[in-house]
């Protein structure tokens, strides 16, 4: 790279103003408008998800109906590539190429079902009105078909910068052949000249991090995060996405998959790991798809200081919106301090709060429940708490996660379930219109909708409470917040608990009391 390429890149990253945010720009649902309905996601997986009596996407297309019944509309779903094991959740990619339509790696049917069942269910939910989002693991392949021999470096695995042996010969498991798909939609096979790295020697039988070397290799990119001294190693063998056959294999398969599937975006995995140049043309060229100039793109960009994100936004033009990972950590911690953690502080230093139009937040996802990789799950105590926090306020575009809405055996709660429901149909119908804070109380904060035309005029008051142990005699709190003059002299119920009696009625000037239970939440619509 030239000293040239070097500052252009420094200016793009850290000087040159941001774009505009890419929210107001990206299609988030079918016949979306400034006023309304309230566009939202849905993760449609958990880390081991499968059901018992039929095919993922089977699954999916059976719930359609609902879910456009409950206001979502987009859906996210789980990888659809060919795995390199049977059960894989396509993570472990072996061959984009493949949606289960091949006999490949054991298999025809990916973990999620078949290629068929995948785009009739994409069509059902288009017939619902419910857009669909494909996960794309463009980092790294999993699974080669024939080891090949050739040099590397061995490199430390805390710093990748640093050799700590010379050149070597090593056998890596980097020949792609796909012998089921027979070239069929792309005559690419890829060798080891594609990669620019691995984790294990078969030869020799050791585990380590190594550079490939020799030929045409390049090293390890530079346009890739600087943590460990340069993240292009995660996983698998490391994809170099600088490679021209690379690009354009990548590329042709962007546009393929839209195409095939009907899907209207991506998610693109593990970002800080690829190269961020390459990232952006993949984008572009995905625009370029009929009837994809609004293409939808969110980023797994995973680190909770906003800081090391803020570069990123910078770099994507304003084409890709980013996972709220350092609002995820505010829940986290949260839930984990209970009383002792300073509700006003709750979006402090999240990408909501720096730039809300790049923001999709979520509460937990795949990789946080408890076991993984990135554990960091966010407690009963206060999950509900940080749904209306992402729901029903009017910046950034929420995610929920299927783990939290549907039974399953790795992290569902009934009573979660039911309250999450409950938001949600509050979202869609209630959380319009002007938003006013009030965040005043350590324990306890409060923000109200003052409503829309599209709300017929009601909005809701939200009060949230993170008290862990309620205290006095009465476990209540009360905060005083006004919900417009419009809605002044106006009675408002408890939408959370329908069998209470308790009603607030508000001032002329739209002032009025509203309380929620200590350690809990109460969402306010008018009666």
């Amino acid at each position: 790279m030239s000293i040239v390429d070097d500052v252009l890149e420094w200016l793009r990253t850290t000087v040159l103003p941001y774009r505009s945010p890419a929210l107001k720009n990206m299609r988030r649902g079918p016949n979306m408008s400034p006023t309304g309905p309230n566009p939202l996601m849905l993760q449609f997986f958990t880390w081991d998800s499968k059901h018992p009596n039929m095919s993922w996407w089977k699954h999916f297309e059976n719930e359609t109906g609902s879910l456009s019944e409950l206001g979502f509309t987009q859906v996210w779903l789980p990888p659809p590539n060919k795995a390199m094991v049977p059960q894989g959740q396509g993570y472990d990619a072996y061959d984009l190429w493949d949606l289960g339509e091949f006999n490949q790696k054991g298999t025809i049917a990916t973990r999620w079902g078949t290629k068929e069942e995948l785009v009739q269910a994409a069509a059902a939910a288009r017939a619902h009105g419910i857009d669909i989002i494909i996960d794309a693991v463009l980092n790294h392949k999993l699974g080669g078909d024939r080891t090949e021999v050739f040099q590397a470096i061995p490199v430390d695995p805390h710093h990748r910068l640093r050799d700590i042996g010379p050149p070597q010969e090593v056998e890596g498991w980097t020949a792609f052949d796909f012998p089921g798909r027979s070239a069929k939609y792309s005559e690419m096979k890829w060798r080891e000249e594609h990669f620019s790295g691995l984790d294990w020697d078969h030869g020799t039988k050791t585990k380590g991090v190594f550079r490939i070397v020799g030929g045409k290799h390049k090293g390890w990119s530079k346009w890739v995060d600087r943590e460990l001294g340069n993240y292009d190693y995660l996983l698998g063998i490391d994809i170099d996405h600088r490679h021209p056959e690379v690009r354009k294999d990548l590329l042709a398969w962007g546009a393929w998959v839209l195409q095939t599937t009907g899907a209207m975006g991506f998610r693109l995995d593990a970002i800080k790991h690829m190269d961020r140049r390459f990232l952006l043309d993949f984008i572009k060229h995905a625009r370029k798809v009929d009837g994809r100039q609004d293409l939808f793109a969110v980023v797994e960009y995973w680190s909770a200081n906003v800081e090391l994100i803020k570069p990123y936004i910078r770099a994507f033009e304003g084409l890709t919106t980013f996972f709220d990972v350092p609002l995820h950590h505010n829940f986290h911690e949260a839930s984990k301090a209970g009383s002792q953690y300073d509700l006003r502080t709750i979006l402090d230093k999240s990408v909501l709060k720096f730039r809300p139009g790049d923001a999709v937040t979520f509460v937990d996802n795949h990789d946080t429940q408890i076991g993984q990789t990135l554990e960091s799950w966010v407690g009963n105590n206060f999950k509900l708490q940080a749904y209306a926090l992402i729901l029903l306020r009017q910046e950034g575009h929420p995610c929920v996660f299927y783990g939290d809405l549907y039974p399953n055996k790795e992290c569902y709660d009934e009573k979660i379930a039911a309250g999450l429901k409950q938001l949600i149909l509050a979202r869609k119908n209630f959380a319009y219109g002007t938003q006013r804070d009030y965040f005043l109380e350590k324990n306890y904060i409060g923000f109200v909708r003052e409503g829309s035309d599209h709300s017929n005029g009601r909005g809701c008051a939200v009060v949230i409470s993170i008290d862990d142990d309620a205290t006095g005699d009465d476990p209540v709190y009360t905060l005083r917040m006004n919900v417009g003059k419009a809605n002044g002299g106006k009675r408002y119920r408890a939408w959370l608990d329908p069998d209470s009696s308790q009603e607030v009625e508000t001032a002329a000037d739209g002032w009025g009391l509203f309380t929620c239970p200590q350690g809990g939440l109460e969402v306010w619509i008018q009666v």
